[in-house]
C-alpha cells in the first residue's frame, strides 16, 4: 500500500509541476481557463455550445474536450463556432496537465480570451488534478438528485462555482433545490451556486457574466 501511495504522490507532483507551467503560460497570454467537471449527461457540452454562442461576437473562446472515446463533443462545439480539440484518453477517467499540454500543442489554437476544459464525465477522478485552470466548475443536473454533493464531496469542496443545470426539469423530477444548496454549502460555504437551463436560456446571462467578470479580474482591465 505504501508503494502505491508513493507512486500516486509522484504522479501528482509531476502533474502539479506541469500545471504550474501551464498556469504561467495562460497568465502571460491573458487567457482565462475554466475546468468543467460533472458526471456524464449533466450538460457540459450543451452549456459550452450556448456559452460560445453568447460570446461569439465579443470574445474568442476555445475548448479542449476530454473523453474516453469518440470526437462527438468536439464536433458539436466546432459546429457551434468554437475552435475545439478532442483529447481521447483511451480509458483514463480524467484529464491531467500533461494531456492538456499535449492537446494544446496538437490543437495549435490562436491566442484566445477563454479556454474551457471539458473534463471526462466523472465526479471523482478529475478532482485531484490541477490543470493550470483559474477555477473549477462542477455541474449538478436536476435529473441527478440533490444528494450528489454529499456522495462526492471532494469536487464540490474544490469547485469555485456549482451550476445546477437542466432547471427546466424542476417541475418534472424529484429534486429538492434547497437541500441541494445546503449540501453544497456544507462542504464549500464560498461556492457560487447558479441555476440555469442551457436549453431554455434561463440563467445563462448570470453564468456568462460570471465568466466575463473573472476574465476582467484576471486581466485587470475592462473587457
Amino acid at each position: 500500500m505504501s508503494e502505491i501511495i508513493k507512486i500516486r504522490r509522484r504522479i501528482l507532483q509531476e502533474n502539479d509541476h506541469k500545471a504550474s507551467q501551464l498556469r504561467e503560460q495562460f497568465k502571460n497570454e491573458g487567457t482565462l481557463v475554466v475546468d468543467l467537471v460533472s458526471s456524464p449527461g449533466s450538460g457540459k457540452t450543451t452549456l459550452l455550445e450556448k456559452t460560445i454562442q453568447h460570446f461569439s461576437e465579443r470574445l474568442d473562446c476555445a475548448v479542449l474536450v476530454g473523453d474516453v472515446a469518440t470526437e462527438l463533443d468536439a464536433n458539436r462545439l466546432q459546429a457551434a463556432g468554437a475552435p475545439a480539440h478532442q483529447i481521447v484518453t483511451g480509458g483514463a477517467c480524467h484529464l491531467d496537465a500533461h494531456l492538456v499540454a499535449a492537446g494544446l500543442e496538437q490543437a495549435n489554437f490562436d491566442e484566445v480570451d477563454m479556454l474551457f476544459l471539458e473534463n471526462v464525465g466523472n465526479l471523482v477522478c478529475p478532482t485531484s488534478y490541477d490543470l493550470g485552470e483559474d477555477f473549477k466548475v462542477v455541474l449538478l443536473s436536476a435529473a441527478e438528485g440533490e444528494d450528489k454533493p454529499a456522495k462526492y464531496p471532494a469536487i464540490f469542496t474544490r469547485a469555485a462555482v456549482c451550476l445546477i443545470t437542466k432547471s427546466d426539469l424542476f417541475p418534472y423530477v424529484d429534486f429538492d433545490l434547497d437541500v441541494a444548496r445546503q449540501n453544497i454549502k456544507a462542504h464549500n460555504p464560498n461556492c457560487r451556486i447558479l441555476e440555469l437551463s442551457a436549453k431554455t436560456g434561463a440563467g445563462m446571462d448570470a453564468w456568462c457574466n460570471l465568466v466575463k467578470e473573472r476574465l476582467k479580474v484576471k486581466r485587470t482591465v475592462v473587457v
